[in-house]
């Protein structure tokens, strides 16, 4: 009898042992920041000029009446026509990115700026 308790007992230590462990590896996840892109106007406005380093989701609305792109850290969207929405993520470093439209003038126009990873 003193066995099976003893068992018993060790099973259960174990057991909540792999629990505790399973729960602090899951709370560790990479939490993704959202960031919302709206273009208008030859101009993008961001929903956040910085987030911290890690993943972050753009996710970029045309709703200027010309095609647009979104190009940060090497990922970009299709060339976008008034309405579409497009996403993509990318994760960052701490530091700051650029962010352009590639369509041939459009950055000089204006559609350019800085991202800040901290």
């Amino acid at each position: 009898m003193k066995r099976i308790i003893s068992l018993v007992a060790v099973l259960a230590v174990a057991a909540a042992t792999v629990f505790s462990v399973v729960a602090y590896a899951g709370s560790n996840r990479t939490a993704v920041t959202t960031v919302k892109v709206t273009i208008k106007n030859f101009k993008f406005t961001l929903s956040k000029r910085s987030a911290h380093h890690g993943k972050v989701k753009f996710v970029v609305t045309n709703k200027d009446s010309i095609k647009h792109d979104f190009k940060i850290a090497g990922k970009k969207t299709p060339l976008l026509k008034k309405g579409q929405t497009r996403s993509f993520t990318v994760t960052l470093k701490k530091k700051k990115y650029t962010y352009i439209c590639t369509v041939p003038g459009h950055a000089a126009a204006g559609m350019k700026g800085s991202f800040k990873a901290t």
